[in-house]
């Protein structure tokens, strides 16, 4: 049985605050639930919507007011989406069968603009840069996301991978383009290219590598099934786990922190394993630290926080705010009712999405979606959905 939403912080010792400029997304309507009624899009005249949420749901998306979380429209979709921000103010990328395609989120339409290929994969946001990984082609896709503004396709930097596989792609700073090693059977680390797509660097010791997140001072992490695998200043560093299996194969990174959050795993041969424990990686020293909860989570209850907190939405409906330096839980807010995750991770369960100051939370057993302020624990907005919300994303703040 679900217990009631709370809003309430349980615990409070004051993070150490690193400043910061970006855009408050927060504010809202304060605690009271409100029950939505879905508006079905529809060909022009769509007043444009500010710092847009864009929610999926079996049969279509929902696009969701940041700060009010007011349901704005309802776009109808079949079959299971996937949904990433696109790297700018406006623009979400949603993954259907047929490719990446480019949503207008804040006019909440599709802008006819595509990235076609079989098993859209990994998009990742890195120095003003989008980066898309197709796994059933091994097709990197590099784009400005400055250049969807006009609604066409944008140029791009391409580059395909020597066999098709559940990839991920990263360009830094130098140009130069981190991306994955593997086959559709076996997955074994990263190449470096440079500008001119030439091999400067590679490591092959890294087994089902999945995943990716940066750190302070461009430290870009892969996952493996025995540890990370980390590239900084033009080379590959392994951090290995302190078990043969430990799998971390999500992370979750801040340009604020030298600390990498994520997930760990031990049984390899669990159909779902439930871990409670966290992994804190230091990018500095190549150490890793392990950090139980005391209760278990998902791949989609991991985030960061606007001054570098890890956070982590636990089955037993809190949000825990963690110090990645000491691997202290600073603060719990209790979010949402109690959760087992599902067999099927196609199928919903309670999603942690960030931007800026805000934590929303999705709570797909009473079909509502609540918004938290990260410091102060406080909810800020609350609505209740036609339908139970599965994958949660937005546009980029302050971009």
């Amino acid at each position: 049985m679900n217990k009631p939403t709370r809003a309430r912080v349980l615990t409070g010792t004051a993070l150490a605050l690193v400043a910061t400029t970006a855009l408050t997304a927060c504010g809202g309507s304060g605690d009271a639930p409100s029950e939505a009624k879905p508006k079905q899009a529809e060909a022009g005249g769509a007043a444009a919507v500010d710092h847009p949420l864009v929610a999926t749901f079996d049969g279509g998306l929902y696009v969701l007011d940041g700060e009010t979380l007011k349901l704005a429209r309802t776009v109808g979709m079949p079959g299971f989406n996937r949904v990433n921000p696109a790297g700018d103010e406006d623009h979400v990328l949603v993954s259907t069968d047929t490719g990446f395609r480019v949503f207008d989120a804040a006019r909440q339409t599709f802008t006819g603009a595509e990235f076609k290929g079989p098993k859209p994969g990994h998009v990742v946001l890195h120095g003003g840069r989008t980066v898309l990984f197709t796994d059933g082609t091994g097709e990197v896709n590099v784009f400005d996301p400055a250049d969807l503004a006009d609604g066409g396709k944008p140029r791009t930097r391409s580059y395909t991978s020597a066999e098709p596989h559940h990839g991920v792609a990263v360009e830094l700073a130098g140009g130069e383009l981190l991306t994955t090693l593997g086959t559709e059977e076996k997955r074994t680390g990263a190449l470096v290219l440079d500008k001119d797509d030439k091999e400067v660097e590679r490591a092959e010791n890294c087994p089902g590598v999945h995943g990716e997140a940066a750190a302070e001072d461009e430290a870009i992490a892969l996952g493996c099934e025995d540890g990370v695998l980390i590239y900084r200043d033009g080379k590959f560093t392994k951090v290995e786990a302190p078990d043969d299996y430990g799998r971390i194969g999500n992370q979750r990174g801040s340009e604020l922190s030298p600390i990498l959050l994520g997930d760990y795993k031990t049984d390899p041969e669990a159909e779902l394993e439930r871990p409670t424990r966290i992994s804190l990686i230091d990018t500095r020293t190549a150490k890793l630290r392990l950090v139980d909860l005391g209760t278990s989570y998902s791949f989609r209850s991991l985030a960061r926080g606007p001054h570098g907190e890890a956070l982590v939405l636990g089955t037993n409906g809190v949000l825990h705010v963690i110090d990645p330096e000491t691997g202290t839980v600073e603060k719990r807010i209790e979010a949402v009712g109690d959760w087992t995750e599902p067999l099927d991770w196609q199928q919903p369960r309670p999603t942690l999405f960030v931007r800026d100051h805000t934590a929303y939370v999705s709570e797909p057993a009473t079909r509502r979606l609540h918004a938290f302020d990260v410091e102060s624990g406080e909810k800020v907005a609350s609505v209740t959905l036609p339908k139970a919300v599965n994958e949660l994303s937005g546009t980029v703040a302050g971009h």
